[in-house]
């Protein structure tokens, strides 16, 4: 998988040239190596794509996002196989035991928590908050039965974003959250997908109609990323901006440390990734290395 990050607004033909995506724009060509691409977004509701450069993206594992005319993610184009082991990895998949996605489940939400504690903790919020925040991490318990993840989120997002923010509101911070979150859920597809796995079947997301279920496990520890971008650029505003959307297609490049080593976001999802991997798998006993927030 490649490093670019690539937005499209402008241009209504996208081709294939050799092993380059071919860019059309005010009748002049931009040639883009689809093997340095990360993420391609296709953000023109005119944009025409042809089969060979749908296929050639695929086969790079390319993660491509089709925008909506509403300029929100809508679509994903994801190969059909991903991996030369598909069919085993899938098969090994299926055979998680409950009691180490159980295990795993509580370790993701102690570590989601850690993270909104850190973002928190960077923009200087109240310490009687982060002090029950170090609370509920402590008290979550295999499964989250009491739903410390929860209750942590509603006094987290109320510290960060003001006593009267509302999740899933109509207003641009959660239309931020929103687009940081879809563009972060489709790079982890693109990634799972890659390493030879379905995404559909997670570790405690179980939604019947959910194709994603796998990336919304994966995702949790990284939304804190996205929700630290969306305070520092959007909280005074009350539109949603293009420019917004440009600084949130940036969020894999954002820094982390993972097992004591600074790493882009889109190194630590691999990482954090293969470890998850190593313990559903019960090659290694040791609970993965939690991918920590790091000041944007």
């Amino acid at each position: 998988m490649g490093h670019k990050v690539v937005y499209i607004e402008k241009s209504e033909y996208l081709k294939l040239y050799l092993e380059n995506l071919k860019v059309e724009v005010s009748g002049k060509d931009i040639l883009i190596p689809i093997s340095d691409i990360a993420i391609l977004v296709i953000d023109n509701y005119r944009s025409k794509l042809s089969v060979p450069l749908m296929n050639k993206l695929t086969q790079y594992n390319v993660c491509t996002i089709i925008c909506g005319v509403d300029h929100l993610p809508q679509s994903y184009l994801l190969p059909m196989n991903g991996h030369f082991s598909m069919s085993g990895n899938i098969e090994k998949q299926i055979q998680w035991t409950k009691e180490r996605k159980t295990k795993a489940h509580a370790q993701i939400i102690k570590y989601k928590i850690h993270n909104q504690i850190e973002v928190l903790k960077t923009f200087g919020k109240d310490f009687e908050i982060i002090k029950r925040m170090y609370e509920f991490m402590d008290e979550v318990v295999d499964g989250d039965c009491t739903n410390r993840e929860g209750l942590a989120a509603k006094m987290y997002f109320r510290a960060l974003f003001g006593e009267d923010f509302i999740r899933f509101e109509e207003d641009v911070v959660n239309a931020g959250l929103n687009y940081g979150y879809s563009i972060l859920r489709s790079y982890i597809t693109s990634v799972i997908v890659g390493k030879g796995y379905i995404a559909n079947i997670g570790i405690f997301h179980r939604g019947k109609q959910n194709m994603f279920n796998l990336a919304d496990d994966i995702i949790e520890v990284f939304r804190p990323v996205v929700d630290a971008i969306v305070y520092t650029t959007m909280l005074d505003d009350i539109i949603f901006k293009q420019e917004h959307r440009e600084r949130l297609l940036q969020v894999i490049h954002e820094k982390m440390y993972i097992d004591d080593r600074k790493q882009t976001l889109g190194n630590a999802v691999h990482l954090y990734f293969d470890s998850i991997l190593h313990f559903l798998h019960e090659e290694k006993d040791i609970l993965f290395p939690l991918p920590i927030f790091h000041d944007l």
